[in-house]
């Protein structure tokens, strides 16, 4: 299942920001592998020193972003495992914002967070992986909008793409 094959009925215009920054031969499964990949050395090279530094004192840390790809990972993948499922049922949205201070992000170490998205990505691997490309397809309801699983999945992919550039231009 690549992105090219991704229709803009599948999702909201809002996600277009994160779906547009995935090229179009990306393909789902794999695509989920060498993300990983790229975040896991991205974040790796940053300078701890840089780690808790805020461009603003309103904005969040490079560790806050970290936590919070974590974090919106683990919603996404839910969402996506109830609508490849075919659960009908319509999904709450979230606030980004209110998952921040509680995640305690900055009392962990580089290592901590890595560990836990290693562990948040494999289990989003494993889960992409067990499911057809024909469910993939299935179209529910999150935020109040049309979504299909895939859908859930390449915004995942341009949402961490997405949170490097800012990064790489307000941070480092």
């Amino acid at each position: 299942m690549i992105k090219k094959d991704l229709q803009s009925t599948e999702y909201n215009e809002y996600y277009a920001r994160y779906i547009n920054k995935v090229d179009d031969k990306t393909e789902l499964k794999t695509g989920f592998e060498d993300d990983k990949k790229m975040i896991i050395d991205f974040f790796s090279s940053i300078p701890k020193e840089k780690l808790e530094y805020r461009y603003k004192p309103e904005k969040w840390t490079i560790k806050d972003i970290l936590q919070h790809i974590i974090d919106t990972e683990r919603i996404f993948m839910y969402r996506l495992l109830r609508i490849a499922r075919k659960d009908s049922t319509e999904l709450a949205g979230f606030d980004q914002d209110i998952y921040v201070q509680p995640s305690k992000a900055n009392k962990k170490t580089l290592v901590e967070l890595l560990a836990e998205f290693t562990a948040t990505r494999l289990y989003s691997i494993n889960l992409i992986n067990s499911i057809s490309d024909k469910n993939l397809k299935n179209m529910g309801t999150a935020s109040n909008s049309k979504i299909s699983a895939r859908a859930c999945g390449f915004i995942l992919l341009g949402h961490s793409i997405w949170h490097i550039e800012i990064i790489k231009e307000r941070y480092l």
